[in-house]
């Protein structure tokens, strides 16, 4: 992609508050038409948001995204829709032991909402900030008790399709852990064995770096640096890795770019988590330079494969070896079209990935002493935004529910609405990408007005 230099946060301040005018129609257009007997909104069809999915993963961002709404523009309406739908429809979710989402669902509406009232932006008695907290607690624990042993002793969280599988998608639910765990829990097992959440924390972290993401080091034919495997396979007899593997991408030895998105935003996070995190506390899990080393490697070669195999504008395909890409050309070196006849885009993977370019960089500024490459990240991410938050990816249109539009789900199911008269998915959107364009846009448009930065873990 092709890095703007000039832009600011300054500069984008226009379309982060347009964003958010939108967003607020959405969310209530979408509250009014919702009727929750048919399940779990994802994604759009015809503009209209359905129900399709193996769990429902979706539904924390539904009420988180009014959370961010009310934290952009202050409107209570928001804050009391997103609090009364995570009371009364999120507590079988805090409990779900069957899923690798708690990160998604959790953290977006009961950690939204401790923020929140850390940072002082609504009141509430003392016994609403200990619901919060306890939630966030016991997710944290049944998420780290998801687990698969590492024949090393080591271990990663477990996907939903199994013991066997580890998905890169789930370093972003490692938020869960982090936040149970600076809330100073742990996880009781078998006789009351005290199991450390961040030292899960770390193992899962350590696991994905290894086996998740690539390093251009030969470790099979494809190993090209910062290419991510959607799936890594275990044999859960012995704990070995057995071969990578895609559940939503075109082959295991192709990069799904939300996955990779996946990476980038959720190893960027956990670097600016682990900033807080005392050196005492990480040096009987291998000390805080080892543990941040493995995670800023996989963070950069992540970020810097998305750099170079996204399109001039920094939107890209679904998956970076779809197998009509080659048919468009040198589509690397013009701006993304969502419109094309070959091979859909994904604009909710660059709503995600934006977000691990801006926080990576901030992290390389602020606390590796590396501006040069901090401002490099930090730009790209710039750079994403302003294309996603503009036509043709910003859905004006007031019928359509979406906010972010040329979403892609599952493309080889075939689950994603195919226009009449088109070949490939354009036009939809997915809860997933508008509730992180939406928490992108709250990123940058906190750095504009000097409010504090916006991070999982400041609770």
């Amino acid at each position: 992609m092709r890095i703007e230099p000039q832009l600011t946060p300054e500069t984008l301040q226009p379309k982060l508050e347009r964003l958010f005018e939108l967003s607020a129609t959405k969310i209530r257009a979408l509250e009014k038409a919702w009727d929750f007997s048919q399940g779990t909104p994802v994604f759009t069809v015809r503009g209209v948001y359905t129900s399709r999915g193996w769990t429902e993963w979706t539904l924390g961002f539904l009420f988180g995204s009014a959370l961010l709404q009310f934290d952009a523009t202050g409107d209570p309406w928001f804050l009391e829709y997103g609090r009364r739908n995570t009371v009364s429809r999120m507590a079988a979710h805090v409990s779900h032991h069957g899923v690798h989402d708690h990160g998604f669902n959790i953290v977006s509406t009961y950690g939204n909402l401790l923020r929140l009232l850390a940072e002082g932006k609504f009141p509430a008695a003392p016994f609403e900030r200990d619901f919060y907290e306890l939630a966030l607690k016991v997710s944290g624990a049944v998420q780290a008790a998801r687990w698969t042993r590492h024949r090393d002793g080591r271990g990663y969280i477990c996907s939903f399709n199994g013991p066997h599988s580890l998905f890169a998608d789930t370093i972003r639910s490692l938020r869960s852990l982090a936040v149970a765990h600076r809330l100073g829990h742990v996880l009781l097992g078998e006789a009351d064995q005290r199991i450390s959440l961040l030292e899960r924390l770390v193992h899962h972290a350590s696991v994905t770096a290894e086996y998740s993401v690539y390093y251009g080091e030969g470790r099979d034919h494809y190993d090209v640096r910062g290419r991510v495997a959607h799936e890594s396979i275990f044999n859960t007899h012995n704990g070995t890795y057995r071969c990578p593997n895609t559940q939503q991408g075109y082959s295991p030895f192709t990069t799904w770019t939300r996955g990779l998105a996946w990476i980038m935003c959720g190893y960027a996070e956990q670097l600016e988590f682990l900033r807080t995190v005392s050196d005492a506390e990480l040096g009987p899990l291998g000390g805080r330079e080892k543990i941040e080393a493995l995670m800023l490697r996989a963070a950069e070669a992540a970020c810097d494969y998305y750099l170079e195999q996204t399109p001039l504008d920094g939107i890209p395909f679904w998956d970076t070896g779809a197998p009509n890409l080659s048919r468009l050309g040198d589509y690397l070196h013009r701006a993304s079209d969502p419109c094309n006849d070959q091979e859909p885009v994904d604009s909710s993977a660059a709503a995600i990935a934006a977000q691990g370019l801006w926080r990576l960089g901030t992290y390389l500024r602020d606390a590796r002493n590396r501006p040069t490459d901090g401002q490099r990240y930090r730009q790209a991410a710039l750079t994403v935004a302003n294309t996603l938050f503009d036509d043709p990816y910003l859905s004006r249109d007031p019928a359509h529910q979406g906010l972010i539009l040329h979403s892609v789900y599952h493309r080889p199911n075939g689950w994603d609405y195919i226009p009449p008269g088109r070949t490939i998915p354009c036009g939809e959107s997915s809860m997933w990408g508008d509730y992180h364009a939406r928490e992108l846009a709250l990123l940058l448009l906190r750095e504009v007005r000097g409010e504090p930065y916006l991070a999982f873990f400041k609770i």
